[in-house]
């Protein structure tokens, strides 16, 4: 158990399902006071009595990562409930499928404002707490798909995971003066409920195209997150964490013959 993250506020954007709610879980476990943060006020909350009926401290609260208002609500929030901000976990979200050819400008700037643009609302939201804490950590889920990896069908999705990269680099050197600290964690095929809509099939290619044969829990990220999010990575700043069971590896399914 990493001992510093008992007590720390933390906020997890996209909390109530899936990664999203693997990371918050970790970190209630782990007895960080957690705030759930969901467009939908009733999932957020019903996450954070799932946390407190498990022995952990959390609330939930509404809002989007694509108005401004919203996230200054939710910080607000998080300092008045929670005592201010230490961790702030950008991982809300979405990842619709559409080619180049069927996709809309509306489209391409939906998923680049939530996921992109988003991320930015969320620091810049949190900003002044982090500023106040002894431990300010962000991280960001990004993804395999966009920084490393492409998939049919993503194309707004892997350029919204990849300007998340391009982000934090820069990010990390603006706030290091602060000694706040800001990393992400990459997933490949994590078991979600997005996931899981897309099939068996495609669930079972994937596993066998993973070294490990299997897929990633949510909780595998969970700990990834708390790992950068603790005081023991404090000179860890500006870096990614693939978190994938060595999917990337192999130079095709040979490989793993």
């Amino acid at each position: 158990m990493l001992s510093s993250i008992a007590g720390r506020s933390v906020i997890v954007t996209g909390g109530s399902k899936g990664i999203g709610k693997g990371i918050a879980k970790v970190f209630a476990r782990n007895g960080a006071k957690v705030l759930v943060v969901s467009r939908n006020l009733s999932e957020a909350e019903a996450t954070a009595e799932e946390l407190k009926r498990d022995g952990g401290t959390a609330s939930g609260i509404a809002a989007d990562v694509t108005q401004m208002g919203d996230l200054q609500v939710m910080a607000e929030a998080a300092h008045s409930r929670h005592g201010g901000i230490d961790i702030l976990c950008a991982n809300a979200g979405i990842f619709p499928q559409g080619t180049i050819e069927e996709l809309s400008p509306e489209d391409w700037d939906h998923v680049l404002g939530t996921n992109l643009k988003g991320t930015f609302l969320s620091l810049k939201a949190c900003l002044p707490y982090l500023k106040a804490s002894d431990q300010g950590r962000v991280v960001v889920t990004s993804s395999i798909t966009g920084p490393v990896t492409g998939f049919p069908g993503w194309t707004h999705y892997g350029a919204s995971k990849a300007g998340q990269l391009g982000f934090l680099r820069t990010a990390c050197l603006e706030l290091a003066k602060h000694k706040i600290t800001v990393n992400a964690v990459l997933p490949g095929n994590i078991l979600t409920e997005g996931l899981i809509a897309m099939g068996d099939e495609y669930l079972q290619s994937m596993a066998a195209s993973i070294p490990l044969k299997k897929l990633g829990t949510v909780e595998d990220i969970g700990y990834a997150a708390l790992f950068l999010a603790s005081k023991e990575a404090a000179y860890i700043t500006g870096q990614t964490i693939i978190v994938d069971g060595g999917q990337i590896l192999p130079e095709s399914l040979d490989a793993l013959k």
